[in-house]
């Protein structure tokens, strides 16, 4: 069982405050591949969130889950916290 980093609620709180913010976005898609860009955060919903790249590989906005981010799929954070570490 995969141990989970926070509550449910911390998760959603830390989202929505980053909405329409620059994110960093990185995801694990298994098998030692991660995949990363750089969005704005365009949507904060009750079972989701969206980001918007702003890269022009991507085409529309992308969506995860809150419990993606619990389980560790989904790393999200703030482009000012990713310069300073």
């Amino acid at each position: 069982m995969i141990k989970p980093r926070s509550d449910l609620g911390t998760v959603k709180k830390t989202i929505k405050s980053y909405y329409q913010k620059q994110v960093n976005v990185t995801v694990n898609l298994g098998r030692n591949k991660k995949t990363s860009f750089c969005g704005e955060l365009s949507g904060v919903y009750p079972a989701l969130f969206t980001v918007r790249p702003n890269e022009t590989g991507y085409l529309g906005k992308t969506s995860y889950s809150y419990a993606e981010i619990m389980c560790g799929t989904v790393d999200v954070r703030l482009l000012e916290e990713e310069n300073l570490a």
